[in-house]
């Protein structure tokens, strides 16, 4: 019994985004045989992952695969890393997990969201282990989709993100400088 040809959201040699890995590429659209029906899978390369993936082709939105961000969404993302980082008072784990869930969603804001709100500037406390973890995996997410978007490699991309978050962590470490110069002055 073979499956009904349907109507591909992908071709092959097409970059994605896939939820859980975050950039990859389409690499061949294949049909396998599983327990007596022919399925159609995207074969979906992640080179910075060395993986291979293959999903089944009408499952791929169900799970979350899509196109590249627009540069007007990558426009939103890079304008949320300018803004007032949101540190909740919970527990690191419930906080954790929250961070990996904005990760794997495959939004590119959420994962702006993590990048901004666990960035640290040179001038600021470190990190425990598990914080540095999670923000270098939503600055490598990021990265990966920014670069592909401005083809550009994604050292650069990576580096035109940390220009935007240091710029805004100065903008904050000024405001606050001057909010403490002028709440002396007037005691």
């Amino acid at each position: 019994m073979a499956s009904k040809k349907t109507k591909l959201k992908f071709k092959a040699g097409e970059f994605i985004v896939y939820p859980s890995h975050g950039v990859g590429k389409i690499v061949d659209i294949e049909e396998q045989e599983i327990a007596g029906m022919t399925l159609e899978l995207y074969v979906i390369d992640f080179e910075k992952d060395k993986m291979r993936l293959r999903v089944p082709t009408n499952k791929s939105e169900q799970i979350g695969m899509r196109k590249l961000s627009g540069k007007d969404m990558i426009g939103e993302a890079l304008k949320v890393l300018k803004g007032k980082p949101k540190v909740k008072r919970t527990m690191w784990s419930r906080r954790a997990q929250e961070y990996e869930a904005k990760i794997n969603s495959g939004d590119i804001v959420f994962v702006a969201e993590v990048v901004r709100d666990l960035f640290r500037s040179e001038r600021q406390p470190e990190q425990s282990y598990s914080e540095r973890q999670l923000y270098e995996a939503a600055l490598a997410r990021m990265a990966r989709e920014v670069a592909a978007v401005k083809k550009v490699d994604e050292k650069t991309a990576t580096e035109d993100i940390v220009k935007v978050l240091d710029a805004a962590a100065q903008k904050a470490e000024a405001a606050a400088a001057e909010k403490a110069e002028a709440s002396g002055k007037a005691a």
